[in-house]
């Protein structure tokens, strides 16, 4: 129906000035829109000094953030990681950075690679960081992902003996890229390229994000804005070699080309290449886009189908979603029922369970903090005001800024909400649905924010200016408030390939926690103990009787089979942080397996120290 003039200054009204700034969010660009002055005017002196800003601050910023990690002290962090320990010269870096993004913003003149710069210059202050700084890779589950992407090179595909990582087997797409790299590179490992994987990743994803906003509107102020808000709030951290990071991208590359065609209401005249449908060569590219998602991640094939179907809904985006909604579906349901047959028919029960305990599903993820260390507790709030912040800005910008709703980046920002509700993943749903629901979220932020009237835009880039700021900050403790664990020194490294090259097949090796560089790289050959992890009474009895507590997890290893015991820096640090066990249990470790029978110090350095145990006869001494 169509709506009537009910008031002369009232709802129709509002109704004019909401079309009014879809047609200025959507414009197309111009000598008006890129210079928001009549054609022929030159810049005033102001204007001048902006744009001399804007072209001085980014390279400033970038020196000033590279002599800023010239002596950092890794040793001192503690609970807030390389929040504690990176000196004054970063965060002037950071903030002359955001300045010089708000000001490019603010004038329509700056020029498309000064605003590519900035996100560029964004990306690596924050991604790379960590690479420069740490002597090795970074996190302990990228060096788990090693060890799979080795075994899969020995083995020429499928691993034997797996255990917990079989789940590697059923998805096994990122793993056997990479290895297929390795071989046609003949380099002998990923390590080297893999320290690199999360500011490689997020400068590929901003392609389809470019792209994604691109189709919803025309003012490039709200596309790099919304790119911006983007990076500034993704904290959760699945940006590192890991198969989620590979199908993240994948997923935004598919939905960006959805968007490319499906017909755009919001855009006052539509691109006349979107008929609403796909040319045949295009639709088989992104089925092929959609198998390799299908194959290498058991949980984004199924945010792909939660977001096709919410982006059908609009009966007019049927003919392009439709077609690959089917196709996503079919592909998803043969490889679960062929190749990854195994791993679903053993948690088939859990995720029946999972369906009827949706409150659970979402509070999952909140871990209990009684038990964290003080800045740990701290970092979490952070973490969580961060996300709500996003969700409230969004939900603002959706009831505001009402043209919004004809985009169907809504739809997107809402399609993870059944999968939260339906399954814990791990405890790691609240965080993957953040994931995949902030593309859509980050522009709903930027249309609220920022103006689509020209006249106002100018100062209104320096009013959200501490707000860039504010959610940028709240982004650094959520990636960089755990550092002291993710990050690993050489000592570690070498502790872990000693074990390693020196643990016959069949071997037990014993961790207090899972943080120890390189452990995994024989996954297939060795039993695997994390003390931290067991049941409570045996987490008790290592507390209270240190030998006692380990030698249970090894008793009858020989001396054709022995046991090692790792203890490390990352492993004390994390039963520091998160409460798991005593801060003391592995000095006290040490202390008692001096002269305890069966143990042998193998391995030694200032981070690390390897045990070898094989059980005494009739309980002597070896």
């Amino acid at each position: 129906m169509r709506d009537g003039p009910r008031d002369s200054t009232g709802v129709a009204a509002g109704r004019d000035r909401e079309r009014d700034d879809a047609r200025v969010a959507a414009a197309p660009d111009g000598p008006r829109a890129r210079t928001g002055a009549p054609a022929g005017e030159r810049p005033g002196p102001r204007s001048r000094a902006a744009q001399w800003a804007v072209r001085g601050l980014l390279p400033l910023s970038l020196v000033l953030w590279l002599l800023s990690l010239r002596s950092v002290p890794l040793d001192e962090m503690r609970d807030l990681g390389l929040l504690q320990v990176l000196p004054p010269l970063f965060w002037a870096a950071a903030v002359l950075l955001t300045l010089g993004f708000c000001l490019a913003l603010s004038d329509r003149r700056t020029h498309g690679a000064w605003l590519t710069g900035y996100v560029l210059g964004l990306i690596a202050l924050i991604h790379a960081t960590p690479t420069l700084l740490y002597p090795t890779l970074r996190y302990s589950w990228a060096w788990k992902h090693l060890a799979v992407v080795d075994a899969m090179v020995r083995h020429g595909g499928e691993v034997p003996n797996a255990n917990k990582f079989s789940v590697y087997n059923d998805w096994p797409g990122f793993f056997q890229l990479n290895a297929l790299f390795l071989r046609a590179t003949g380099l002998e490992s990923a390590v080297g390229y893999a320290a690199w994987t999360p500011a490689f990743a997020n400068a590929l994803l901003l392609v389809p994000l470019l792209l994604l906003y691109r189709c919803v509107t025309r003012d490039r102020r709200l596309v790099w804005g919304a790119v911006w808000i983007f990076y500034s709030c993704s904290w959760v951290g699945q940006d590192y070699f890991a198969p989620q990071t590979f199908a993240f991208l994948l997923f935004m590359a598919v939905t960006a080309l959805v968007f490319r065609q499906l017909p755009s209401s919001a855009l006052p005249r539509p691109d006349p290449r979107r008929r609403g449908g796909w040319p045949p060569a295009l639709l088989a590219a992104v089925v092929v886009l959609v198998a390799a998602v299908v194959v290498s991640h058991p949980l984004t094939p199924l945010m792909l189908i939660s977001a096709l179907v919410a982006l059908s809904l609009p009966r007019r985006n049927r003919p392009v979603v439709l077609p690959l909604l089917a196709a996503t579906v079919a592909l998803t349901a043969v490889w679960d029922t062929t190749v990854a047959r195994s791993y679903i028919s053993v948690h088939i029960g859990n995720l029946t369970q999972s369906l009827v305990q949706p409150d659970r599903n979402v509070t999952a993820g909140l871990a209990p903090l009684g038990d964290a260390a003080s800045g740990q507790i701290l970092l979490s709030w952070v973490d969580r005001g961060l996300s709500a912040t996003v969700v409230v800005l969004a939900m603002a910008g959706f009831l505001v800024r009402r043209w919004t709703r004809r985009t169907g980046l809504p739809l997107l920002a809402v399609a993870p909400i059944p999968l939260l509700a339906v399954n814990a993943y791990g405890g790691e749903m609240l965080f993957r649905a953040y994931l995949f629901a902030l593309p859509a979220a980050a522009f709903l932020v930027a249309a609220l924010l920022l103006p689509s009237d020209a006249r106002r835009y100018a100062p209104r880039a320096l009013v959200v200016y501490p707000v860039f700021l504010a959610l940028l900050g709240g982004l650094v403790f959520g990636y960089y408030g755990k550092e002291a664990v993710n990050r690993f020194t050489p000592g570690e490294v070498a502790a872990a390939r000693y074990v390693t090259e020196h643990a016959p097949p069949d071997s037990t090796i014993i961790m207090l926690t899972s943080d120890v560089p390189g452990i995994d790289m024989d996954y297939d050959q060795h039993p695997r103990i994390e003390l931290a992890y067991q049941d409570p009474h045996d987490t008790r009895r290592l507390v209270d009787h240190p030998v006692a507590g380990v030698t249970a997890f090894a008793y009858g290893a020989t001396e054709e089979r022995p046991a090692y015991l790792v203890l490390s820096r990352a492993q004390d640090m994390n039963g520091y942080l998160t409460g798991s066990l005593p801060a003391d249990t592995s000095e006290r470790l040490r202390s008692a397996l001096a002269d305890a029978p069966g143990f042998t110090r193998v391995y030694a350095d200032e981070d690390a120290v390897v045990y070898r145990y094989v059980t005494p006869r009739s309980g002597g001494a070896r």
